[in-house]
């Protein structure tokens, strides 16, 4: 019985970053052995043990056989006689490909750490284009080590190409592909993403609507970049940079996609494109199962989005039908991520990402103005009911226009 520390770990530590979750595999073990040494098993479809002490997942070599569609469409084989090799050549990419023991002796069939040096995300085997999940690993590993230099090997975009084109992306389940996009999303370079998904034509599989972006054009004057679809990155590289949380930069990915249905006769202007995209905007949003959170903001960002960029110039009315919309008296952390995901919008134009936006703080003084509105005034003048509703909202009308005066002055 011998025990591999395996994938991510080795990768890391090689690469000198931070080594968060370890991965161990048994080669030479079997589930009566690892029982015996306490080890509590919690895997359904292959044996996966959790260590005794630790917690940690120990899992025993195995060979895998492709066996039906997707992710799952797998029939796994698990014994003592699998070798460690074997084991790793079921691995996606080279560099995840590694083992070492204890004494960090590494064992590295495949070459990971060729390249891993030459900066490659490379597959280990043909068998690579078996699991559709694998196009967007690939395409989350670019993100992540981007800044590093990393690049996709050709013949694994390739093979990425081939399992797009094959259908078995479709076979994924909502959760799985979320759980990809999520992390994906919040890697250093989230944009790198979306790009390498665009380059094997997974995106135009999976979120058709966010493909259609590009080569949509945009008037030149508001947008230095032009085409949609490089805004759009260009927005989501932003929220990145300004560390903003997954809510807002799935709404910074979403936002436009109004613009994908404009006729071309119509171009470079999109009237009503806030209005338009809502429907695709809720398509992707049920497409992934996205949590609610992420729901809520994309479609209030997708419709409201402009707003935030004229906030100086709103009648006081329609800012009021703004912070009513984002129901900034009991969720006021909505709003700050609404401002925020405006701010990278605006941020995310070719040139003017360095340029200030005084809309942010026009719009926390406003939502502040509002709340400062006290109820129990009108509730001891006998207001109840629709009729202390209304007498709510006419002081708070009140105070926004007097919030706008004040800042106009």
């Amino acid at each position: 019985m011998r025990i591999y520390k395996v994938g991510g770990a080795v990768r890391d530590r090689l690469l000198g970053k931070p080594v968060t979750d370890i991965d161990w595999v048994v080669v030479g073990a079997t589930t009566e052995e690892m029982l015996a040494k306490g080890y509590r098993p919690v895997g359904a479809d292959f044996p996966v043990f959790l260590h005794p002490k630790s917690g940690e997942e120990y899992a025993l070599a195995r060979t895998e056989r492709k066996s039906g569609r997707g992710y799952g469409g797998f029939t796994f084989h698990a014994s003592p006689e699998v070798t460690l090799e074997e084991d790793l050549i079921r691995r996606d990419l080279t560099i995840n490909a590694m083992a070492e023991d204890d004494q960090q002796n590494l064992t590295d069939p495949y070459h990971g750490q060729r390249d891993l040096e030459a900066r490659i995300l490379r597959h280990v085997s043909p068998a690579f284009a078996e699991d559709p999940l694998r196009v967007l690993r690939v395409a989350r590993f670019a993100a992540r080590y981007y800044g590093l230099g990393f690049t996709v090997a050709p013949e694994t975009l390739e093979l990425m190409r081939q399992l797009s084109e094959s259908g078995e992306l479709q076979a994924l389940t909502a959760e799985r592909s979320w759980k990809e996009i999520s992390r994906a999303l919040m890697e250093d370079q989230p944009q790198v993403f979306i790009e390498v998904l665009r380059e094997c034509g997974a995106l135009k599989v999976l979120m058709p609507e966010v493909d259609a972006l590009f080569g949509v054009p945009q008037p030149e004057a508001h947008h230095p970049e032009i085409d949609t679809g490089v805004h759009t990155l260009s927005v989501l590289e932003q929220a990145a940079l300004h560390k903003q949380p997954l809510t807002v930069r799935w709404a910074c990915l979403l936002h436009d996609l109004g613009k994908g249905l404009t006729p071309e006769e119509e171009w470079p202007r999109h009237i009503a494109h806030e209005h338009t995209g809502l429907k695709l905007i809720k398509a992707v949003n049920e497409r992934f199962k996205a949590p609610k959170d992420c729901q809520e903001l994309a479609l209030l960002v997708g419709q409201y989005h402009t707003h935030g960029h004229r906030a100086l110039e709103l009648k006081p009315s329609t800012l009021l039908e703004l912070l009513q919309s984002f129901d900034v008296y009991r969720r006021p952390q909505r709003f700050e991520e609404f401002i925020a995901a405006c701010e990278m919008d605006a941020r995310g134009r070719k040139g003017l990402e360095q340029r200030s936006y005084p809309q942010a703080d026009y719009l926390r003084g406003a939502a502040t103005a509002a709340r400062s509105v006290a109820v129990q005034p009108l509730l001891e003048k006998g207001f109840k009911g629709p009729e202390l509703g209304e007498a709510i909202k006419r002081e708070r009308l009140k105070a926004l226009k007097a919030y706008k005066e004040a800042a106009s002055a």
